[in-house]
């Protein structure tokens, strides 16, 4: 008697985790066709009658267990059983949608189908009066607040970072960071596929004032020079250890290039100098995975096309 009534409890929540398979994927797929197709009004008739068609096949799957289930005893209480069921489950898959949302990994696209008639057997076991048909009920209830909760955001986040690290250093030929100037710190920095550039401003911003940019990006030209013809108001140089230095006549900016490793670096600030702008040049170093780390931390340092 003890194995007949556990293989029909089996069988049942079977039954139910079948039939959510079998439908919950074709109505997903209808709503997202529907709702493109012909707006976010005509999805509401779909998944309307998608809902129906699940009661409905909770009820046939409720019929083997009429003797295991007392909800199931009678086609009211049958009725009753499919619509709390349906309901619970369906909260449970909104919460599985959601942590994927949010990059909890779920498996392939097969693995996701199979886990989507999972919170309608976990409900239906909950309606089994047996301990431990309810005690397992509760324990893949609990593994799944756990991974979706903490466990699955965790990872996602490390891969997200990992992901953000290697765009990052897709080209680390031109990641070169210059120490901030005194009373100065890095508040931006933008990683392009040809460029690398940093913001230095002050410390207390809104009460001090002050710039300077820093760009790395491959060479131009053979050798630094200046632009010919001269552009108007600008004066240039360039010293016999080819660095180069222009001054903007009307902003005052000065800008200081020079060759550094494979990499051209330009620096330019209307506040520092020439000096402060060479001992800004003079600290130049690789960026480490520290600082990588700050920044990302910080929410300093963004990807630019």
């Amino acid at each position: 008697m003890i194995n007949r009534r556990g293989a029909l409890t089996v069988l049942h929540l079977l039954l139910v985790w079948t039939a959510m398979v079998a439908v919950l994927p074709a109505l997903g797929f209808n709503l997202v066709v529907t709702a493109w197709v012909r707006g976010a009004g005509a999805a509401v008739p779909v998944l309307g009658l998608g809902g129906l068609l699940m009661v409905g096949l909770l009820v046939a799957a409720g019929v083997p267990a009429r003797t295991v289930v007392p909800l199931c005893g009678s086609v009211p209480r049958r009725l009753l059983w499919a619509v709390l069921v349906f309901v619970l489950g369906t909260l449970g898959l909104l919460a599985g949608v959601a942590a994927y949302d949010a990059g909890v990994d779920l498996g392939s696209a097969g693995t996701r189908i199979l886990l989507t008639g999972v919170p309608y057997a976990v409900a239906a076991a909950f309606f089994v009066p047996s301990r431990w048909v309810r005690l397992g009920a509760l324990a893949v209830l609990a593994a799944a607040v756990v991974y979706g909760g903490f466990v699955g955001p965790s990872q996602a986040e490390h891969r997200r970072h990992r992901a953000d690290v290697a765009r990052y250093r897709e080209h680390p030929e031109l990641l070169y960071l210059g120490t901030a100037p005194a009373g100065m710190h890095v508040s931006r920095v933008r990683v392009g596929p040809a460029s690398f550039a940093v913001d230095y401003r002050p410390v207390r911003e809104g009460y001090e004032t002050g710039y300077a940019g820093l760009v790395v990006r491959p060479p131009l030209t053979p050798a630094l020079r200046c632009p010919e013809p001269p552009e108007a108001g600008t004066t240039c140089t360039v010293d016999a250890h080819g660095e180069m230095v222009t001054v903007d006549g009307s902003t005052q900016e000065v800008t200081l290039t020079r060759r550094y490793r494979d990499t051209e670096v330009s620096v330019a600030s209307q506040t520092l100098g020439e000096a402060g702008l060479r001992d800004l040049l003079n600290t130049l170093h690789p960026l480490s995975d520290a600082e990588l780390d700050t920044l990302m931390q910080e929410k300093t340092i963004d990807y630019s096309f």
